[in-house]
């Protein structure tokens, strides 16, 4: 496959990331009072690439830069969702963000790189690849907890967002590191054909997915591994808050789901009852938790706990179908969790 045929499977991305570097050169020039003006070119790239998205054909996948990312129906529908929810952030945030003197051309800028870092986070289908897409993601996620620099609790927010998440890091690399090493490979088609002949006796494999599991949990925010959850949220700005309930979540399931049902659908006994330990302990904290809470985005923190947790089951099953079923509620939590948000930031009148 040539240079040219392999960009072409991603030019949405490639539209978001360029657009982005564009609108943040031209926001320096117009200033923060026509930052609005960088909102709607925001929305525009994100429509353009959602639209990029849809008429891409992909049959029944293509892999692209030698197995490091694959483009397929799955990732699309994920990519679809990502960038509605993240148009829909943006146009959430405008009027929040000028009433509260926060109307920088930033904001829509590090909304479009989150989104471009999600893209790559559903097609990767590599070790180092799933690593460096969920940095792209995370490093724009930290700035914009800590969005509004005049608020203690936004950039205490933030600071605990980016410890806590460099902490999930640590926990992937090694594991990520640990299945390199008894496997000989980073790449999912090839980690799996060690792990069916393995059979699960491959201790350091396991151990390393153990590791794997821990820090992909922390991204989505599943108990135990939540405790950032509700002070981030509560501490981000509205608007932020929503947007990190919705597309960072689904971008986050989608690749756990591929990153567990690809490479170690061979040793499912060994990851499964992990993966239900986790769920049941998500549904059972983000539900009673949730009781005792008098602040509302707390309490919606608390509910993204529990919802991973039901999501997490149809990923325990192991099947297409049951990856299919986790699809369908996380696009239906998304649409549920963003109007709910919207009611939220009605509610400051």
């Amino acid at each position: 496959m040539g240079l040219a045929e392999t960009l072409s499977y991603i030019v949405p991305e490639l539209t978001l990331v360029i657009g982005a570097m564009a609108l943040l050169v031209a926001g320096v020039f117009m200033g923060d009072a026509r930052a609005r003006w960088v909102s709607l070119g925001a929305v525009g790239l994100l429509t353009a690439a959602l639209a990029l998205v849809v008429m891409i054909p992909v049959g029944a996948g293509v892999s692209i830069f030698n197995g490091a990312f694959r483009i397929d129906a799955y990732a699309g529908f994920c990519k679809l969702i990502i960038f509605a929810a993240a148009i829909v952030a943006i146009l959430m945030s405008d009027r929040y963000l000028g009433g509260d003197e926060l109307g920088r051309f930033e904001y829509p800028v590090l909304i479009l790189l989150a989104a471009f870092g999600m893209a790559m986070m559903v097609s990767a289908t590599d070790l180092i690849t799933l690593y460096m897409a969920i940095e792209t993601q995370s490093l724009a996620l930290y700035i914009l907890a800590a969005f509004n620099r005049d608020s203690r609790r936004s950039t205490e927010a933030g600071l605990k967002y980016f410890v806590l998440g460099a902490l999930s890091s640590c926990l992937l690399l090694y594991g990520a590191s640990l299945i390199y090493g008894f496997t000989g490979s980073t790449q999912f088609a090839d980690i799996a054909n060690v792990a069916i002949v393995s059979e699960g006796r491959n201790v350091g494999l396991v151990i390393g997915l153990v590791f794997l599991i821990a820090g992909l949990a922390f991204k989505v925010s599943a108990a135990p591994f939540h405790m950032w959850t509700p002070d981030v949220y509560e501490g981000s700005p509205t608007p932020v808050t929503a947007f990190f309930a919705a597309a960072p979540k689904l971008a986050a399931m989608a690749l756990f789901a591929r990153a567990m049902i690809e490479p170690f659908s061979g040793i499912i006994a060994d990851w499964r009852p992990v993966v239900a330990m986790i769920a049941v302990a998500s549904m059972l904290v983000g539900a009673f938790s949730a009781i005792q809470q008098t602040n509302i985005k707390r309490l919606m923190a608390y509910s993204s706990i529990g919802h991973m947790g039901y999501a997490l089951i149809g990923l325990t099953a192991g099947t297409s179908r049951g990856v299919g079923a986790v699809l369908i509620y996380m696009a239906i939590y998304i649409a549920m969790t963003i109007g709910a948000f919207a009611c939220i930031l009605l509610m400051r009148r």
